[in-house]
């Protein structure tokens, strides 16, 4: 059990997140895994947002936004794969949209 205390704009809020880990780690361990979790969890986001701008969706209907998350997910880990072109995701998106060999040759890391 892990508890975060944050404080903004003078209101504090305390917040309790459980984890299981079958992991014997002292506290320190434990909680450096927690936090390097956190951190990929928030760069992948950051890539989502930023290259396939998925804060900006519109997309609110039934199960289309999940459906739309998976299919993000899908194209940046592709995208992330495909290592001839030494480009970032958002280039490579782009690229993808103008090359269809090279669109191709993405799909077919799949």
């Amino acid at each position: 059990m892990v508890e975060s205390v944050r404080s903004l704009n003078g209101e504090t809020t305390v917040e309790t997140h459980y984890f299981i880990s079958s992991l014997e780690s002292n506290a320190k361990q434990f909680g450096n895994s927690i936090r390097s979790h956190w951190g990929i969890e928030n760069s992948l986001h950051w890539i989502l947002d930023v290259a396939l701008k998925e804060d900006d969706c519109r997309i609110r209907k039934d199960n289309a936004p999940q459906n739309f998350a998976i299919l993000r997910h899908i194209a940046v880990n592709l995208l992330g794969q495909e290592k001839r072109v030494k480009r970032g995701i958002k280039n490579k998106q782009f690229l993808a949209g103008l090359d269809n060999n090279y669109l191709a040759r993405v799909l077919a890391l799949a």
